[in-house]
């Protein structure tokens, strides 16, 4: 086959599915300028040849690439999502019994999310008040236990290890990651490298595991449980560097099974493929053996659980009190803690978003209803349990969109307006669709203007409250 063969098998390819060609380089090949290669005349093995025509023929739909696609009623992609192939689309979307849209996945857009962590002090702020818990836990032997409800792009969990380290610059580490984005978990774990340089007696295992799984690492079903791919990973070396190049090298490890897929009763991203991946150094293997997990056999018993926006704000109380939190719960050691952390409103966040939509609620469960209905879930298992809203000023705290005090002058910058304007819809998780229909015209960016010019800024609030058990 000629390169030129290929290359039109590849464009034919991509304008079916919807995928852009750089794409399509990376996830066939783990090579993003392939497509641009062939164009100038590069040549290919037939190794390479092989594994771009077994890609395009074992990933003909959305759920055998493993992707999470954004559309809204209208048929539009956005993000990427746009890449995503699709064999049909539904004429209406279907409804989970919580009252979610099962076509609609807010945190699944990577622009939005991205632009939105970085252009704003969430994550910061986040990782602070996580940290104040640490004061209250009580570690037992043989390792400190964390468990990330939602690791993200690893930067509350990269901030917390740093605090771990401080306070506990001599016990060994025992952290699980969950999170079942392909990107996150890339972004994760290249903020890994340092903290295994600086604190060697770590074990760092991350897993896309559903919340009733991933404490335990252990799937429920029998068919998950025998198809579950656990890896070991025992770094050698001794500096960040080392570390880092050997985590790089997980690189297609992770292309192969970190995939996710759409739950058909619930319509939030699931894994194809249960994954447990344990991260270690083999010069610390000796002391680390009691706290390495073993397949079959590992045990939850955490000291300190983040669960840092778990859930959707417009999912209802019960569904955040069974799926997510209850589980999470009984995942406590004795004298352990688990802080939650959900967005509040009543900002000026909301405020723009209030503007364009009158009488828009997105955040209608409290902590007080949360901890009420997860302590009915419990039942007798929360007996031992402390449930935790504290007062407001504890509770209740503030994080930024990052601007200078210049920058909110009479004419503020489109491109400031434009990362308000895309924070705020991104708290408020308003749907693709709708944001389609206002931003048409400059509306959208005089109320965000509006709102910037009398806060002087734009700011946020989260509301956080602790579920503690009982020390033995």
């Amino acid at each position: 086959m000629t390169a030129e063969q290929l290359l039109s098998e590849i464009s034919d390819y991509c304008r079916r599915v919807g995928m852009a060609e750089s794409t399509f380089g990376r996830r066939a090949v783990n090579d993003g300028k392939l497509v641009s290669r062939l164009r100038i005349g590069g040549r290919v093995t037939i190794e390479t040849v092989e594994r771009v025509r077994t890609f395009m023929s074992e990933h003909r739909t959305i759920e055998s690439r493993g992707l999470v696609r954004l559309r809204s009623s209208a048929g539009s992609l956005t993000g990427d999502a746009a890449q995503a192939p699709e064999q049909s689309r539904p004429s209406e979307p279907s409804w989970t019994k919580d009252g979610a849209k099962t076509d609609f996945r807010f945190y699944d857009n990577r622009q939005k999310y991205l632009l939105f962590v970085n252009t704003c002090s969430e994550k910061w702020v986040v990782a602070q008040r996580v940290g104040m818990e640490l004061a209250n836990i009580h570690p037992r032997p043989p390792a400190v236990r964390v468990f990330d409800a939602g690791v993200g792009d690893g930067t509350v969990l990269a901030r917390v290890m740093r605090a771990m380290h401080q306070r506990y610059p001599t016990m060994p580490f025992y952290i699980v990651g969950k999170e079942v984005s392909l990107e996150d978990v890339r972004l994760a774990l290249d903020r890994m490298p340092d903290r295994f340089f600086e604190h060697p007696s770590t074990v760092l295992v991350m897993t896309n595991l559903y919340y009733a799984e991933a404490p335990w690492l252990t799937p429920k079903s029998v068919t998950a449980a025998t198809s579950l791919v656990w890896k070991d990973v025992a770094l050698t070396g001794a500096t960040s560097s080392e570390f880092e190049q050997q985590i790089t090298e997980l690189q297609s490890f992770l292309n192969e099974h970190w995939r996710a897929t759409v739950s058909k009763t619930t319509g939030n991203p699931a894994y194809a493929k249960p994954v447990v991946l344990v991260l270690y150094r083999d010069d610390h293997k000796f002391l680390l053996d009691p706290v390495l997990p073993r397949r079959g056999a590992a045990r939850a018993e955490y000291d300190l659980v983040i669960a840092s926006q778990p859930y959707r704000a417009r999912a209802s109380v019960e569904f955040k009190a069974e799926k997510v939190l209850a589980p999470l719960a009984r995942s406590l050691a004795p004298g352990g803690r688990m802080i939650a952390i959900h967005s509040h409103g009543r900002d000026p966040g909301l405020e723009i978003v209030q503007r364009m939509w009158p009488g828009e609620v997105p955040f209608q469960t409290d902590r007080h209803a949360l901890l009420k209905a997860t302590r009915a879930e419990l039942g007798s298992d929360g007996r031992d349990l402390n449930f935790n809203a504290y007062a407001d000023n504890r509770s209740i705290f503030r994080y930024e969109m990052h601007t200078l005090p210049e920058e909110i002058s009479d004419a503020i910058g489109t491109s400031t307006l434009l990362a308000a304007w895309n924070a705020a819809v991104y708290v408020a998780q308003i749907e693709d669709q709708r944001l389609g229909e206002v931003m048409g015209d400059r509306g959208y960016l005089e109320a965000t203007q509006e709102v910037l010019r009398r806060h002087g800024g734009l700011w946020f609030l989260d509301e956080s409250y602790v579920i503690s058990r009982k020390r033995d």
